[in-house]
């Protein structure tokens, strides 16, 4: 799968991104908004693990965001199941070096009509750390709409910390 978002391209992980993932994953910075699966530091086996699940889950539900022919960020949906089946929780990340320049933004739009698509959904939903304003911003850019905060639910970096819950509607 490759799609073309002006500013850069999502497309299937592939076995040579390894290097590039762990040039942009290995930051302290991205590592504090993500969920703690996404390890600190990231190291070479922790891109080849990443990279071989990306490439042998079916359906395929994580992407690389990639500019310049380079992975500089991951875009991902978990499937939700039983009666959250038409659902799925959207995840992103971006390498420093290429913040503020509209690239999440752009990704996250593709990504979302891709997913609604792709997996039949009809809401998706991310959950953000409440002081993750970079994050919120590309949220609302994107068409998703804030529904509500969750106090204390979430526990990184030695601390609790509020989420905001982030929600894109398919209107039919």
């Amino acid at each position: 799968m490759e799609i073309d978002c002006g500013n850069c391209k999502l497309r299937s992980w592939r076995l040579e991104d390894v290097e590039s993932l762990v040039s942009h994953a290995n930051n302290w910075k991205i590592w504090l908004q993500l969920r703690d699966q996404f390890p600190h530091p990231y190291t070479q086996a922790d891109a080849q693990n990443w990279v071989h699940t990306a490439l042998t889950a079916r359906p395929e539900t994580s992407f690389a965001i990639d500019v310049g022919g380079k992975a500089v960020g991951g875009i991902g949906f978990r499937l939700q199941t039983d009666v959250e089946r038409f659902s799925a929780e959207v995840g992103y990340w971006l390498g420093e070096k290429f913040w503020g320049l509209g690239i999440c933004t752009a990704a996250l739009k593709a990504a979302t009509k891709v997913a609604i698509e792709a997996y039949g959904l009809n809401r998706i939903f991310a959950l953000p750390f409440e002081g993750n304003s970079a994050s919120v911003h590309v949220l609302e850019k994107a068409g998703y709409r804030r529904e509500c905060q969750l106090r204390k639910s979430a526990y990184k970096n030695g601390q609790f910390s509020d989420q905001v819950l982030y929600a894109y509607l398919v209107e039919r």
